[in-house]
């Protein structure tokens, strides 16, 4: 089981700063996990707190209730953060009246370690990829079904794979012969399509990054979440969003800068920029993780955390 792996959440203290959490406030934590975030939010909240948490993975949220189901000041649901709004209306939370969200991107060291999950290519085991076991498509039921088109355009488009046609044409010829339904398969077949290794990197990173984040929707749930997550906030509440990808930065990044922006004008208007209604300004620059992190935590090394503040409703 995945509770046998340990999990250290990333920027630990640049999200907690980031937050800038009140005793009384309310906050969302739209990707749980393993609750490192969320118990130091907990800590920090005084008895009239409120924290909900959000996750698709059925073993995260069994943590969740194991840990702080008996807090009530806490809460969890099961599904994806694309639910945020409506669970936030659920709760009886007046629109505009959370203190701060946060959403930390990507899979859990949990997932990634437990081989039952088929995340890694580091581990053998059913080739599967989602967050939720229970919903969805595996990825080799996607794998055995999709053509070689669909395969080149994945790999290309979320894992940015130079190989992308070399490799989707070795799994089609692949699974004639057998299905592909294990992730060593899959990994051994990458290393073999690829002709050029990136030192220091395994053959099937960008690949395994980019089914995964097909599989489970990831860029497209958090295009949805993002204007959610800025809806629900009060006037001084915050976001902070740590993205592992540079598809999933990008997408974080653009959305922020043009709600800082405010209203779409002709730049040669001379209007200033408080008459553009910006919802939101940009706290600092995007953060990384320091040399020291990175050593306890080499998969802090691609971490990005962006925070904004709701400026007005």
């Amino acid at each position: 089981m995945s509770e046998d792996f340990a999990h250290q959440p990333v920027l630990f203290e640049e999200v907690l700063m980031a937050l800038a959490i009140r005793p009384d406030g309310i906050y969302v934590d739209g990707t749980f996990g393993r609750g490192g975030h969320a118990g130091a939010i907990l800590e920090r909240l005084g008895p009239q707190g409120q924290l909900l948490a959000i996750d698709k993975d059925p073993q995260a949220v069994a943590v969740a209730k194991d840990r702080f189901g008996a807090d009530s000041r806490f809460s969890i649901a099961q599904g994806s953060f694309t639910e945020l709004g409506r669970l936030v209306q659920e709760k009886g939370w007046q629109a505009g009246g959370v203190d701060g969200v946060l959403l930390d991107l990507g899979v859990s060291s949990p997932q990634l370690d437990d081989p039952e999950r088929g995340f890694s290519f580091r581990h053998d085991g059913d080739l599967d990829m989602r967050m939720d076991p229970e919903s969805g498509q595996s990825a080799a039921q996607w794998l055995a079904r999709a053509d070689e088109y669909d395969i080149r355009r994945v790999l290309r488009e979320y894992g940015e794979e130079k190989f992308a046609k070399r490799i989707a044409h070795a799994i089609v010829k692949a699974r004639e012969e057998t299905p592909i339904s294990t992730t060593r398969q899959l990994a051994t077949l990458i290393a073999e399509a690829s002709p050029v290794h990136e030192k220091g990197k395994d053959p099937a990173t960008r690949s395994f990054q980019a089914i995964r984040i097909f599989i489970n929707g990831e860029l497209d749930d958090l295009k949805q979440c993002l204007p959610q997550a800025l809806d629900v906030l009060r006037p001084g509440g915050r976001l902070a969003v740590i993205s592992f990808h540079s598809l999933e930065d990008r997408i974080v990044k653009r959305l922020l800068r043009k709600e800082a922006r405010g209203d779409d004008f002709p730049p040669d208007l001379p209007i200033p920029q408080s008459a553009l209604s910006p919802r939101i300004r940009l706290v600092g620059k995007a953060v990384r993780a320091r040399e020291q992190e990175i050593a306890a935590n080499p998969r802090a090394r691609s971490a990005v955390l962006r925070v904004a503040e709701r400026i007005s409703v």
